[in-house]
Parts: structure tokens; sequence; C-alpha cells
């Protein structure tokens, strides 16, 4: 069985650190299971990277990405960068051209966590964000700065194969995993010309997949719900900008951004998907050791289940819930005093019990 080619970009400030333990996962996985082997390549391509040569990666940056198997992104950000040219020339360009159309990000509430919500129902749904065009579409500008009269346009683009494409991948995961229901979050009673076309694109797709319940909430009532009653929601279908705000309001009532994961899927395998955790990359704790790396754990194991390894993906995911459970190895975030490396340790030693 040929090896697993796996890009390693570990990125500005906790992203090498949480990026470590994660291919440290990875080795042990290799170690206990013959049939699982890998082999990594680092691109230090980051904000030093930039400062040092004004660019976020080579010219050819993409074609030497486009080589491996799959990407295992650290985070990017740095306060000497601005955020529009890290994100813009480097983490876009693999979304946009490697066609990773699909933003997956599981929202599910971990044996041995208490999340934030009084009744602490089982959460477990994921949010399948649509990720190459919509609102962060690079189309717009500005005029007359500087005067009274100063604008700017910042223009969503949507399109029928973006809107579909994104669609049939909900339903198809719904099929797939034996749920039965996507819920499609909206706000197209006052954003009427994009968001009516979202709705209705999703809506044609929806009458094709008339087994499977579909239910329609305006993001606004839709964030609350997750609040109240989170253990509804099997699948939530986004827009780009909904999808990246609702995510992060999932994360926070599973137990905060140190647990999670995501992966910016090209279903076709046709190019590589890149795999990150969804927290940022920390610069006031980086360095200090204390930076949660399950989500770059759990962000490794997705990657794992993208290739055909759901059985890889569930140990690590069982490990991670294990040390969970016990306690006794947390980082701060979590209410405990252990390190990066300790909880690193720990999961990998859970994977060889």
């Amino acid at each position: 069985m040929r090896a697993l080619n796996i890009a390693v970009l570990p990125g500005d400030g906790i992203g090498p650190e949480v990026t470590k333990e994660a291919i440290k996962v990875l080795q042990a996985l290799a170690d206990i299971d013959s049939t699982f082997t890998y082999e990594t390549k680092e691109f230090h391509w980051n904000s030093d990277y930039y400062l040092k040569t004004g660019q976020m990666m080579p010219e050819d940056g993409l074609e030497q990405l486009k080589t491996f198997d799959s990407i295992l992104f650290g985070a990017i950000g740095d306060n000497r960068v601005p955020d529009q040219i890290s994100v813009w020339d480097l983490i876009m360009p693999i979304r946009k051209n490697f066609q990773q159309y699909v933003n997956f990000r599981p929202i599910k509430l971990l044996k041995g966590l208490e999340g934030p919500l009084k009744n602490n129902a089982s959460i477990d749904f994921v949010i399948i964000r649509e990720n190459g065009e919509g609102e962060y579409s690079n189309v717009g500008g500005m005029m007359f700065q500087g005067e009274n009269r100063e604008m700017s346009v910042q223009n969503t683009i949507m399109t029928r194969q973006g809107v579909t494409q994104i669609a049939e991948f909900a339903y198809k995961y719904v099929r797939d995993h034996s749920l039965d229901k996507v819920t499609n979050a909206t706000k197209s009673n006052a954003i009427i010309h994009s968001m009516k076309f979202w709705d209705q694109v999703v809506e044609e797709t929806a009458k094709k997949h008339s087994d499977i319940s579909y239910e329609r909430y305006y993001i606004d009532a839709l964030a609350a719900y997750f609040v109240q009653r989170p253990e509804d929601f099997q699948v939530v279908l986004a827009s780009n900008l909904f999808g990246d705000i609702l995510s992060d309001l999932g994360s926070a009532i599973v137990g905060g951004l140190g647990l999670a994961p995501s992966g910016n899927i090209n279903p076709s395998h046709e190019y590589p998907s890149m795999f990150e955790a969804v927290h940022g990359s920390a610069p006031d704790i980086a360095g200090r050791g204390i930076a949660n790396p399950i989500a770059q754990i759990w962000s490794a194991a997705l990657l794992l289940e993208h290739i055909g390894r759901k059985d890889l993906h569930d140990n690590i995911l069982a490990a991670i819930e294990a040390l969970l459970v016990e306690r006794k190895i947390l980082t701060p975030d979590l209410g405990g005093t252990a390190t990066t490396v300790e909880v690193g340790d720990a999961i990998v030693e859970k994977l060889y019990k």
C-alpha cells in the first residue's frame, strides 16, 4: 500500500506547537497499524517567510502542494503582517485553486466534557459551509479614499454550480451517515438577491432528496437555537460567512476552539484537501507550551477519514475522549495544568492501550 503523502504547513504562533503533536499521533498510528504508512514534508510558508521574501509562499507554491495527497495546516497570523495578506495570499489561494469548496466542521460534545449550556444535552452535528465563493469573494473595491464621499463595495458572489455542489455534498453526507435532516441557514428576508438565490438552489436540491427532512431558519434565529436546543441539529448547511460564524458558536457550546477541528475538502480528490484547527495562531500564548493540541489532532483524524481510514479517525477520537474522561492531563483552557506536549503524549499512550 502506497504511503500517504502529507504536506505540512505549521504556520505561525501556536501552529507549529500543535502540529507537532498531530504528527506525533500519526506516527503512533503507523507504529501500531502496519497497514498505515505516511510521509510528510514541511513547508515553512508563514509570516516570517513573508517578512523575508515579500510573499506568503513561492510563485510555484500551489504547484508544489498539488503533488500531495493531503495538507495539514497549522495556523496563520502575526501582528507584523496584515491579516488580509496572510489569509488572501496563503489560505485562500489553496482553498480556491484546489477547489476545496466544502468546509467541514463537526460540532460534538465529547465524552468527559461539560459544555457551558445548562441542559448539557447530547450535541453531535456538523456544519457544512460553502468554502469557495459567497461573502468571501475578492470582488469589490474602494473609491475616493480620504474624502467625505469615500466609499467601499464588497460583492457577494453565488453561483448555481457553487450552491448546488455544496447542497449535494450535504445531502450525500446525510445518506452516508444514516441521518435524516438538513438545516439551511439563510437570511433571505433581508438579503433579497444573493440569499434568495441561495435558498432557491438549495431547495431545488432538497426536492431531489425529498425522503430527507429539510428545514430553513434565518441565521439570527438559528444562532439562538444553537444555544437553546442544539441537540435538534444533524447537518447545518450554510454560506461562507454564515458557516464561519456558526461554527465558532458551535465550538463554544462544546468546549471552545481548542477542541474544534475542520477540513477544507475537495470531494473529488482531484486536488489535495487541507485540514486545520479552527482556532488561530494565538500569539498571546505562543511559545508558552500551553496550547491545546486536541483540535489539530482531531483535524489530522479528519484527514485520515477523508482518505478512507475512518477506523483510524475513530481510534484517535476514542483516545481523545479517554483522556477527557480521566481529566488528569488537560491544558489550562480545559481547567488543567498540562503542557501541549504532555497532552500529545497522553493521547499517544491511549492509542497504544
